[in-house]
Order: C-alpha cells, then structure tokens, then sequence
C-alpha cells in the first residue's frame, strides 16, 4: 500500500471519530449557555485536557520542536516559563473565576463577565474586550491553520493554499453545530493522542540513535552550544521567553474552561492531571526537536518546523505514522475549534445582542454566532495565506495581546476589591497598545517580547486609573465580599 493512502486512511479514521463526538454533543446543545459554556458541566479530567489542548496548539507539535531543532538546548527557556504560569493560574485564577463568574450575573463569556463584575451599564467594557478577543484570536487561528496547510502540504503533497481550505473545513464541520461540548469532549481525546505520540517519537529517536549517551555525543560532535542552555542567552532573550508564562491569565479559551467546569471541588484534580499532561507534553516536544538535530544531521531539513512530520514519517509504518500525524491535526483542532467558540460567543452575545438586537432570542444569537464563527475562519484563511508564515510567530503576537490586554484584568478583578470599571477599561487598552506598537519597533530593549511590557504597563495603568477615581459602588463590594465569603467556606 502507498505510504500516502495508509496515512491518510488512518487521519480519516481519526476525523471520523471526532465528527461522531460533534453529533452527539450538538444533541445536548439546546441553548446558547450550552453552546458557548457546555452548561457548567465539564469533569476535571475534561476541563483539564481540553484546557491543555486548547492551549497547546500547533506550536507545541510544530513550533516548539522547530525552535528547539534550530537552537537546541537553549530554546527550554519558553518551556519552563509556560509550565510556571500555567500552574499559576489553575492554582490562583481557576477556582476565583469559577465561583466569580456565576455570582456575577452567572457570566457565560469573558467580555460578559467584566461587565458584570464592575456593573459596567455603558457596555464599553464588553465591547473593547470583544473587539480584542475578535482582533487577536483572528491571527491566533490563522497560526493554527498554517500548522494544518504544513501538515497536509508535507504528508500528502497537497497545494498549501487548499491545505488551508481543508484543514478549516474538516475544524468547521463540528465546531459550527457541537459548540463548547464538542470541543471540549473532541480536546479531552485529542489530548490523549498528542500526549502519546510527544512520547513515542523522542523515545524512538533515541533508540534509533543507540541511546541517550549516543543522542548527546552525537549533538555535540554537531556544535557543542546545542548542549547549553545558557548559549546565546542574553537578559532580554531570558525574560522574553520566561514571559510566554504571563500569558496565561488572559487568554480566553483556556479561562474558560475554569468557567465551564461543573464544581469548584473538581479543580485540585484538573490541576494536577493539566499541568501533568502539560509537563509531559513540553518535554515530549523538546526532545523531539533536539533529538531531530542528530538524527537529520547528514541532511538538514529546510523548514525547522517540520521535525515532527519528517520523523513520524521516516520511523513509523504508514500506519502509525498516519495516526502521529493525525496528533498534529488533533493539536491544531483542539486550539482552533474553542477559538472559534469563544470569538463567534463575543460577537453574538458581546457585539450583536448588546448594540443591535437586545431581544434576540437564543436561537437567534446561536444562529449568528455560527455566522461569526464561519466568518472568522475565513478571514484566517487569507491571514494564512503567505506561505512563508511561521507558526510560532503568529502564536506569539496572539499570545501577548491577550495577555497583556486581559491578564493583569483578570487577577486584579479576582483579588483586589478596589479597582474599578475605568482602570479596567485602561488597563486593557494599554496593555493592547502597548503590545502593538513594542512588536513594531526594534533594537535595544524593544527585542524584548511584547507580552512582558504590555503585562506591566496594564497592571500599572489598572492601579493608578482605579485609585484616581472614586471607589467601586456598594452593590460591586458587596459581591466581591460575597465570592471570597464562598471561597472561604469552600
């Protein structure tokens, strides 16, 4: 059998599945709490793998082993950097924004709950919050879809620009019916088949090389720095990548899962099993990288972001390989189907019912979030279509404009009782600013990732508006008493 048909026998084996998990969850998708929140019912092993692979991405199967494959050792700096703030915020922001979000008006999207939690009747608040989870996930699915068009331009020599029309297809096909149930039951299994295939392909690397002493030896004799952590590390290089981990608290589709789990009991066990799979994923990516640089020694690949394919594909039976591969689909997949949930939410629930039709009925909201959700797929398409568009670099200005735009608002609104509708509002358009213009500039401290400036200065900008103007009313004080009343008892 042709190595091509056996692999993509085994990915519409994959798909197959996935569609079957979109029917069922669009069978429990009655209303838009269901569509865009699952109805606050996922379990902790769900909300734990579908948040990890929602966040993951692309990037974890294509970008992280490219930057490791050109840099070795020294590229472990983003890992340790996102393993830190992942778990911060499942130990800190998760159980407060779970409880937050309900007593607040019960909150279904992020953009709906800064405007309750500040009683915010201007609706500027929603609106600036939706125009940036419209703006910055818009580039974040391109980056996913280009990981897709890599994938299927590498594995079955398709045209890249058709590439990327499939790949959005196959995602759109059960996203657009099945809503936050259907992606975040599609995530659970698809972060089982990432997590095994970030496993066997370094293990098998390694014994393809005659061990981890040879693999060492074998770098080394290449270039000696690939063994260093610390070459070609400077203070900016350090802090940039150190940074990766603020952006955790600010983005959307990861946060919320904290929002949709069923129980605040459940999160200590989602924790331990996301940020489980989470360090096991990021190493398993690591050495995929950094064991391609010996293995690909005597032929360098062109594209540093295609080590994953290329081993998948010269280790494995077609089989095997089809279903490796198809862990790149699911990475890609599982980060673009709750993009899309949560952008296509904004504009429903945050644009269209809010400025333009107060009355809609829920059906009617779910019909244009579904046109949203089409909408920005497409408009991704075309973000997409440079060909020489890296993945990691898309992810990263998507990264920071949301951590820097809603991360300090999401702790400070968790924790601090003083601040206020108008140091939220400031906070996140200076940390969006901030995040645009540092990405344009250069030289100096402006190599520094944008995230880490943007993240400050929106802290900074949160405080200094909030304690210049008046104290938040007594209804928004008594709320904030009433969460940490309930997460004391808790």
């Amino acid at each position: 059998m042709d190595i091509n048909i056996a692999q993509l026998t085994a990915i519409i084996i994959y798909l197959i599945g996935m569609l079957i998990i979109g029917v069922i969850a669009t069978k429990m998708t009655s209303n838009l709490n269901d569509y865009v929140l699952g109805g606050r019912r996922l379990g902790a092993g769900v909300a734990a793998l579908s948040a990890g692979a929602s966040d993951m991405s692309g990037w974890l199967m294509l970008g992280l082993p490219g930057a490791m494959y050109l840099s070795g050792m020294g590229g472990m700096w983003i890992a340790i950097g996102l393993s830190i703030g992942a778990y911060l915020n499942w130990q800190f922001v998760a159980k407060p924004l779970r409880v937050y979000t309900e007593v607040a008006k019960d909150s279904i999207t992020v953009p709906d709950y800064f405007e309750n939690r500040f009683r915010d009747n201007s609706n500027i608040l929603r609106v600036v919050s939706a125009l940036v989870v419209l703006v910055f996930f818009t580039f974040y699915t391109s980056s996913s879809l280009v990981g897709g068009a890599i994938l299927l331009e590498n594995a079955f020599s398709m045209d890249y620009r058709l590439a990327l029309w499939v790949g959005c297809a196959v995602i759109l096909s059960y996203t657009l019916f099945g809503g936050f149930l259907a992606a975040s039951w599609t995530d659970f299994v698809q972060g089982i088949l990432m997590l095994l295939a970030l496993i066997i392909i370094p293990i098998a690397v390694i014994y393809e090389l005659g061990g981890w002493g040879a693999t060492i030896q074998k770098i080394g004799n290449i270039d000696p720095s690939y063994l260093d952590i610390t070459t070609g590390a400077t203070f900016i290089g350090i802090v940039s990548l150190l940074a990766w981990g603020l952006g955790y608290f600010g983005q959307p589709h990861i946060i919320v899962r904290f929002m949709g789990i069923k129980s605040t009991k459940e999160i200590p066990k989602a924790r331990f099993i996301g940020i489980t799979w989470m360090i096991i994923s990021l190493f398993g990516a690591i050495f995929i990288g950094f064991t391609g640089i010996a293995y690909f020694a005597d032929a360098p690949l062109e594209n540093s972001e295609t080590v994953f394919i290329m081993l998948s594909q010269v280790l494995f039976n077609p089989w095997v390989s089809g279903f490796l591969l198809a862990a790149i689909l699911a990475a890609i997949m599982s980060t673009v189907d709750s993009q899309l949930i949560v952008a296509s939410s904004a504009l429903a629930q945050d644009f269209y019912k809010q400025l333009f039709r107060r009355k809609a009925s829920q059906k009617e909201e779910m019909i244009v979030g579904r046109i949203a959700c089409l909408t920005i797929a497409i408009i991704a398409i075309f973000l997409g279509y440079d060909r020489d568009s890296k993945v990691l670099e898309l992810v990263s200005y998507a990264w920071a404009g949301f951590g820097a735009a809603f991360g300090p608002l999401v702790i400070l609104s968790l924790f601090w009782k003083r601040m206020t509708r108008n140091g939220a509002l400031a906070g996140m358009i200076v940390g969006t600013v901030t995040v645009i213009v540092w990405s344009n500039l250069e030289g100096g401290i402006f190599e520094m990732y944008e995230l880490a400036p943007g993240f400050v200065f929106a802290w900074i900008a949160i405080i200094v508006v909030s304690l210049l103007g008046k104290e938040p009313s007594e209804e928004v004080q008594n709320e904030f008493d009433k969460v940490k009343s309930i997460l004391e008892k808790s």
